[in-house]
């Protein structure tokens, strides 16, 4: 994973060294793990992201993050989770879901948290992560999503490709909750533009697409050399700017690490129209969180 790293920093330190070095863009980080807060606004601070969206890691948990977010109101935007790769949590995916969505009810009537997420339904293993594989249009998510419509907050869900009919029949039951795709599921292109037409209620985020290079698949990133987006992945996004945000996946493990994802934001929507590169960056997801903004 070292080695992985360090290759990524220095192809986008190369890619960075040819560029003209311009004015960082600002941005809204749709996702970051906060194990770390003064890690991640340190980086925050020097890579442009004027705002986070917030949740609990492996070294943190749902009361650090709001807690942070209470700390610095104006930088971290606090989720609570869920997520069933928690030990804790992950008996009642399979079982009787009520007691954990209570405990999810109190968590947003707080006022603490403007969102929910990530949920990490349907993940493939990966170093440190067993693989959760559970249903999208399932009693837990449905839970979720009601309590979702009940405080007017989006959900930050990640579902890989091999459950799609089943998101569907999810995002059809729900059409006025936003759900936010983690990832975008890492789904091709096809599909990408599928689901996206199909859903008005889904917006797909792209933190770890923006990647030079993905550990655990190669088409995992929408970049063709580890610079330049693919001209189709970019011609998708400048149809549907309205629909798409950006994110780190920050998870504080490694500073070099996470500087890699911050600069390939910023390689990312320096390959953007003016107009599509605001909404990506920015405005789409203060829309998001404009409607959670009564809970705070």
């Amino acid at each position: 994973m070292q080695n992985f790293i360090r290759n990524c920093w220095l192809l986008l330190l190369w890619v960075l060294a040819r560029a003209s070095f311009a004015q960082n863009i600002p941005f809204i980080d749709a996702h970051a793990h906060l194990n770390d807060a003064q890690m991640q606004l340190e980086l925050m601070d020097r890579f442009g992201a004027e705002k986070a969206i917030v949740f609990w890691g492996g070294r943190s948990t749902n009361e650090s993050a709001a807690e942070a977010a209470r700390l610095n109101p104006d930088r971290f935007v606090a989720f609570a989770s869920i997520s069933p790769e928690r030990r804790a949590y992950r008996a009642a995916w399979s079982g009787d879901p009520s007691a954990l969505l209570e405990q999810l009810d109190s968590l947003l009537a707080s006022g603490d948290y403007r969102g929910i997420g990530e949920i990490n339904a349907v993940h493939y293993e990966s170093a440190g992560f067993a693989e959760t594989d559970f249903s999208p249009s399932g009693e837990m998510m449905a839970g979720i999503m009601k309590l979702a419509l009940k405080y007017r907050v989006p959900v930050l869900v990640h579902v890989e490709s091999t459950r799609m009919e089943e998101l569907s029949k999810l995002l059809d039951r729900f059409p006025d909750v936003p759900v936010i795709w983690a990832h975008g599921g890492y789904t091709p292109l096809i599909l990408a533009r599928r689901m996206l037409a199909k859903h008005p209620n889904l917006y797909y985020e792209l933190s770890a697409r923006t990647w030079p290079r993905h550990p655990r698949s190669p088409d995992f990133t929408i970049l063709r050399d580890g610079h330049q987006v693919w001209p189709e992945w970019l011609a998708l996004i400048e149809d549907l700017p309205e629909r798409f945000v950006v994110g780190t996946d920050a998870s504080h493990r490694s500073k070099d690490g996470d500087e890699m994802k911050f600069a390939s934001v910023q390689n990312f929507l320096r390959q953007l129209s003016p107009s599509a590169k605001v909404k990506v960056a920015q405005t789409n997801l203060q829309q998001l969180l404009g409607s959670a903004k009564g809970q705070r």
